[in-house]
């Protein structure tokens, strides 16, 4: 297969996010109706970037720009190296680069691609070695990427994205059977429209048999310690490593990087809980891992985790006008021990842990399903491209 080494401004137009301020600087750039993707949002996206926690306002659009619907966006702050398509006119911040293809010498789904292959791999040798490097502009345009003939990316751009195809309708699914999960418990245990509830007395503004309480009481709480950084990779060696939500999702967090010698772990099932800002924001483990100072693990004392996780998620999540979802600027363990969580009667809990166990089952399939699928479509782009396979 034939092929040239390309700039990324070789095949496009190139240009950086813009905004001058955070949204508790200047609270009148916000709360539009112009979406504001962040780093955050690029990250999580699969192959096109719908979903979004912060809009501009009027005045918040007159200091950014607004990016047309197949922009590609390319994270060089925060989240590094992360891509996503934008799939709505959005303005972005400058901590995201967006590339607009000439469309006679690129296919943005194939620069994508492209990107998620080589670029995290490579922009290690462009950073300055601070806590957090960052990816300049100038940085990403100074490397030359393989890039074949447009047909050629046309093809390869067709045969992969059957994959996001599958691992988008399986997104769909699990974002359904959250809501369907997250709206029991809010019927039952918020607005108190449980089974029965019609003949259950209401004492002190809850219902007989209701008690708070304490966490410390409920579950046990191990506070995440970060080891050295000289015992960190990212080629596999060890335990996982998280120590914050940068690599959480709506339920599990993805592994980035690795530790060879912890001290602090959270087990398979465990509750993986923020304890610095943005304090609260809650996963799922689905194995050992190692957790560094930005975390806790939690698990329930007498066999009632995943109704932990929803009455966790309950409390902590508030929605506010910047979409933090943060109560406090970070909890510590003595803090967070005496939290009191409404607790309903055993035999309730019991028959919601009924209801949820299936759903939760799913969607935990359903994220495997969708990982095996991104590492087959991760695969194979390399043999796509060297002609091992034809297209």
């Amino acid at each position: 297969m034939k092929q040239s080494e390309k700039r990324l401004d070789e095949l496009g137009i190139v240009g950086r996010g813009r905004s001058r301020h955070r949204p508790r600087d200047a609270e009148h750039l916000y709360g539009g109706k112009y979406p504001f993707i962040q780093t955050g949002d690029v990250k999580h996206s699969n192959l096109y970037i719908t979903q979004y926690s912060q809009t501009y306002s009027e005045a918040g659009l007159a200091q950014s720009k607004l990016w047309k619907a197949g922009t590609l966006c390319i994270t060089i702050a925060a989240n590094i190296a992360e891509t996503g398509i934008l799939g709505i006119d959005a303005c972005f911040p400058d901590s995201i680069i967006g590339f607009t293809p000439d469309p006679e010498k690129a296919n943005v789904k194939f620069i994508k691609y492209l990107f998620d292959a080589l670029l995290k791999k490579r922009y290690k040798l462009f950073t300055q070695g601070a806590a957090q490097d960052n990816l300049s502009q100038s940085k990403l345009l100074s490397i030359k990427f393989p890039v074949p003939d447009i047909k050629t990316q046309n093809k390869i751009a067709d045969i992969l994205s059957k994959y996001d195809d599958l691992i988008e309708n399986n997104r769909r699914r699990i974002e359904l059977l959250e809501e369907s999960a997250r709206l029991l418990y809010r019927e039952w245990f918020v607005h108190l429209r449980f089974p029965g509830h019609e003949h259950s007395p209401i004492i002190d503004g809850i219902p007989e048999g209701w008690e708070l309480k304490k966490i410390e009481d409920i579950a046990d709480i191990t506070m995440g310690q970060s080891p050295k950084s000289e015992y960190y990779n990212n080629e596999g060696l060890g335990l996982p490593f998280h120590q914050g939500v940068s690599d959480f999702s709506t339920r599990f967090p993805s592994t980035s990087k690795y530790c060879n010698k912890g001290s602090r772990y959270a087990e398979e099932g465990d509750i993986l809980f923020s304890v610095r800002a943005p304090v609260g924001r809650i996963n799922i483990s689905l194995e050992k891992i190692v957790i560094g100072r930005g975390l806790a693990a939690i698990r329930s004392k007498c066999n009632q985790q995943n109704f932990l996780f929803y009455q966790l998620k309950n409390y902590f999540f508030r929605e506010d006008m910047i979409g933090s979802g943060a109560i406090f600027a970070s909890i510590r363990k003595d803090d967070l021990k005496k939290v009191e969580l409404l607790t309903p009667s055993e035999n309730l809990i019991q028959l919601f842990i009924n209801q949820v166990t299936k759903i939760d089952k799913q969607i935990r399939t359903l994220y495997l399903q969708n990982q095996k699928l991104s590492q087959a479509r991760d695969l194979l782009l390399p043999r796509l491209m060297n002609g091992e396979i034809t297209v």
